[in-house]
């Protein structure tokens, strides 16, 4: 084939991806969708990118590149000026004349495709950090409503973006947190935006045998037996809200504790029989947190005794028995526990959605089953993914069913209650567990009728349903000024398959870039880090590769501030060596003098 015929060929498939294209933007008819105006143009964008990537264009991407022409391959935020510029090229060539500008004008420039994205991640997310291009989110600790300081460290360290998980802590505490990560961002001189997560439709365990609770309080010791920090151990008022998930905590008499002050000393003698004497580290906002050196387990009734009195451990909540899965055991899904081979859900109604075949997923994907039967309220399942000594399997553990359409909406009750709060003092609100283009909407009109229609909108996507949606979910979301994308890693890598995590967030990438919409990189960034003070090298690896997306999260943990610190300098690193998936270029540092020339 001359190089004329060539050339022929390739216009006439660059034709062929063009008129694909715009033929794709009149179907989708984008003007009754009620996009915001500061999202039309991103949208066309995104339709003409889906309709490129309906291709398999390898073949015409090697034979472009033999001539020396810019591939495809980067055209994500400006898809039809990409396709139309190309072909511009290659009739040039054909007639052996100088490049002309295409006579269409493109829907998107290659410049304004990627400044579209900065001005819409800068109205989402805050201004761009100085030195880095990718900003932080944090996700707040309990700590953050009671000690003012810890919002200020946390911004001086590299936070951008401050979250509240809506789970957990209560309006209180959230108010408190807000309050002090505005104080810090003012005194710091720079804005701080805050999201609030919804905690959304969350499938867990429920429903098993109960046994009375004990608290176990242990300090961490090295390998030599020393105690390198001291167990914690929290104490509230009966109905008291705990600090965090993972913390261990008593309810106390009311009064008796309001008589404790720092530096007081607790003397008991544990479920054992040990005698224990604990340390009074901190009083504030009506609990109290004791430090020891020495394990200690406590019950119900267990006494403590102090400088101004002594009283009892009220009633703790009752622990659960878990159940220990193998291979091959079959367990009931029911709306009801208990039993040896039964666990409830807290959402029953999902139950008759289960069919046959379909898979289902427990407490972060330790335990894989397989639907085998079903009747009404409940369904049978055989265990295919297990340790091979039994996997235990608790109550409050995630449920995943990535092969069932659950018809639940996303805003539950427990939202609806706390959404005023969100509205008032939120920058950002996360829709958890978001599935359908409706779910977007109803929140929407929600927020309107609360007179907070300017608070953003963060899709979180986390369910292999709402992936599937995803151009769907994002056009809705585009009605509002304000949208982020949250890529969910956590349930979506069981959702959508470990092996197949790598390419989903890739994916999600170019989607949202195609519709010029900021990412939040989340779930387990620099985790061993924030929970042990010392880093594993895989996490290193992924956070330099998290600085492709326009934020990243972080969540708590003991070591946060020096997760903060390391993840502000892995992005500053790397901000000058890629920018998106493009390498920058920048002069290499590493070896300055290798072969220079004298």
């Amino acid at each position: 084939m001359d190089t004329g015929e060539s050339l022929a060929n390739l216009s006439a498939a660059i034709d062929l991806l063009r008129g694909d294209l715009l033929a794709a933007e009149r179907a989708a008819r984008l003007d009754e969708r009620g996009l915001h105006p500061a999202h039309r143009l991103g949208a066309a964008n995104l339709v003409h990118y889906l309709a490129l990537r309906r291709h398999d264009i390898r073949e015409l991407q090697a034979q472009l590149a033999r001539l020396g022409l810019s591939s495809l391959g980067r055209a994500e935020a400006h898809v039809l000026a990409s396709v139309e510029q190309v072909g511009a090229v290659l009739a040039a060539l054909a007639a052996g004349r100088s490049l002309a500008p295409p006579d269409h004008p493109a829907a998107v420039t290659y410049d304004e495709g990627r400044l579209r994205l900065e001005r819409n991640a800068e109205a989402a997310l805050g201004p761009e950090p100085a030195g880095r291009t990718t900003r932080i989110l944090v996700t707040l600790p309990s700590a953050a409503a009671v000690e003012p300081g810890l919002a200020a460290e946390l911004i001086a360290r590299g936070m951008d973006c401050a979250r509240i998980n809506c789970a957990h802590d209560g309006p209180a505490a959230w108010a408190a947190m807000v309050a002090n990560v505005r104080a810090a961002a003012s005194a710091a001189g720079r804005p701080c935006p805050i999201e609030m997560d919804l905690g959304g439709p969350k499938l867990r365990t429920a429903g098993l045998d109960s046994q009375p609770g004990v608290v176990k309080v242990r300090p961490a010791r090295d390998r030599f037996g020393r105690v390198t920090a001291p167990g914690e151990l929290w104490l509230l008022p009966a109905g008291g809200q705990a600090p965090a998930p993972e913390a261990a905590w008593i309810p106390v008499p009311g009064a008796w504790l309001a008589g404790l002050r720092r530096g007081d000393q607790i003397r008991l003698r544990d479920a054992r029989g040990k005698r224990r004497q604990l340390h009074v580290a901190e009083v504030a906002a009506g609990r109290a947190r004791l430090e020891t050196e020495s394990t200690a387990y406590l019950v119900e009734g267990t006494e403590l005794g102090a400088a101004h009195g002594a009283c009892a451990v009220a009633a703790l909540p009752p622990a659960t028995r878990p159940l220990v899965l193998r291979a091959g055991d079959r367990l009931t899904l029911a709306a009801a526990g208990s039993g040896p081979r039964r666990i409830g859900c807290t959402l029953p109604e999902v139950i008759d959605d289960l069919r046959p075949g379909q898979r289902v997923w427990f407490d972060d994907g330790k335990i894989g089953c397989v639907v085998v039967s079903g009747r009404p309220g409940e369904a049978e399942l055989e265990v295919t993914a297990a340790a091979r000594a039994g996997t235990r399997l608790r109550a409050e553990k995630g449920i995943n069913l990535p092969d069932t359409d659950i018809d639940i909406a996303a805003v539950t009750p427990q939202d609806e209650a706390v959404l005023p709060f969100v509205a008032a003092h939120a920058d950002l609100v996360g829709l958890s567990f978001v599935r359908r283009a409706a779910d977007i909407r109803g929140l929407q009109e929600r927020l309107a009728r609360l007179g907070a229609a300017q608070v953003g909108l963060v899709l979180k996507i986390e369910t292999a349903e709402a992936f599937t949606r995803l151009p769907e979910l994002m056009l809705a979301a585009m009605a509002d000024a304000r949208v982020a994308v949250m890529i969910a890693r956590g349930d979506l890598a069981v959702e959508c398959g470990w092996e197949r995590l790598a390419e989903v967030q890739e994916e999600i990438l170019w989607l949202a870039e195609s519709a010029h919409l900021p990412v939040i990189w989340a779930t387990q960034v620099l985790d061993t880090l924030a929970r042990t003070g010392q880093p594993s090298r895989a996490e290193i690896t992924d956070a330099a590769m998290s600085q492709r997306a326009e934020c990243v999260m972080l969540n708590k943990g003991p070591y946060i501030l020096t997760a903060v610190a390391t993840l502000d300098d892995i992005l500053c690193r790397m901000s000058g060596h890629q920018e998106k998936k493009s390498a920058r270029l920048r002069q290499l540092q590493s070896w300055p003098s290798a072969w220079a020339p004298p």
